[in-house]
C-alpha cells in the first residue's frame, strides 16, 4: 500500500494528452460553428482584431453568437478532457474534483493560445492590399466616435466570450470527471470478486 501511495505521488497531475485533445475538439468545433454561422449570412471575421479588420460590421447579436461559440467549444473541450484522463487512485476527491477543472481551464488555455497563433499566422498574411484598402475605406465612412464605440463593444464582448468559456471548460472538465469516475465505479461493481486464494 505505501508502495503505491509512493507511485501515485511520484506521477504529474497533469494529463497532457487529455488536455491536448480537449483542445484539439475544442478550436475544431469553434471552426465548424464560425463555418456555419458564417454560412448563415453573418459576417463574423471582421470584429476580431487581425489584421485588416474592422469593427464596422459589429452589432450585439454577432456578439451575442459569437460568444455562444467559445462557450459551446469550451464546453466541449473541457468535458473530452474530463472524461479522457486516467483515473487516480488514492487522492481524495476534493482533489480529483479540482484536478479535473483545472484540465478544463488548460484546455480553454490551449486552445485560445492555438486559436490566436492560428489566426495570426493563417488569416494576417491573406489578407490582400485589397482588403486593407477595403476596410480603410469603410473605417474613413464611420465617425471616429462610433468606430471607437464598435471597438469597445466588441473588446467587451470578446472579454466576456474568454471569461464564460474558461469557466465552462472548467466546470465542464469536472463533469467529465465526475461521469468518468461514476462509470469507472459502476464497471468494477459488476466484474466478478476475485476468488480469495486460500492460505
Amino acid at each position: 500500500m505505501e508502495r503505491d501511495l509512493i507511485t501515485e505521488e511520484g506521477h504529474s497531475a497533469i494529463s497532457w494528452s487529455a488536455i491536448l485533445a480537449g483542445a484539439a475538439a475544442a478550436l475544431a468545433t469553434s471552426f465548424v460553428l464560425l463555418a456555419l454561422a458564417t454560412g448563415f449570412g453573418l459576417k463574423l471575421a471582421q470584429p476580431w482584431p487581425v489584421a485588416g479588420a474592422s469593427t464596422d460590421g459589429f452589432n450585439p447579436t454577432l456578439g451575442a453568437i459569437l460568444v455562444t461559440i467559445q462557450v459551446l467549444s469550451a464546453a466541449l473541450g473541457g468535458y473530452l478532457a474530463g472524461r479522457l484522463r486516467t483515473k487516480w487512485v488514492n487522492v481524495h476527491d476534493h482533489e480529483i474534483h479540482f484536478r479535473d477543472t483545472a484540465h478544463g481551464l488548460l484546455v480553454w488555455a490551449v486552445s485560445t493560445v492555438a486559436g490566436v497563433l492560428l489566426a495570426v499566422t493563417a488569416l494576417a498574411p491573406a489578407a490582400t492590399h485589397a482588403t486593407i484598402q477595403a476596410a480603410a475605406a469603410a473605417a474613413v465612412q464611420i465617425e471616429p466616435v462610433q468606430a471607437a464605440g464598435l471597438a469597445a463593444q466588441a473588446s467587451l464582448f470578446m472579454g466576456i466570450g474568454l471569461l464564460l468559456s474558461a469557466f465552462t471548460a472548467a466546470v465542464a472538465a469536472g463533469l467529465g470527471g465526475l461521469r468518468r469516475d461514476e462509470m469507472h465505479t459502476a464497471y468494477w461493481a459488476t466484474r466478478p470478486r476475485a476468488a480469495v486464494p486460500p492460505l
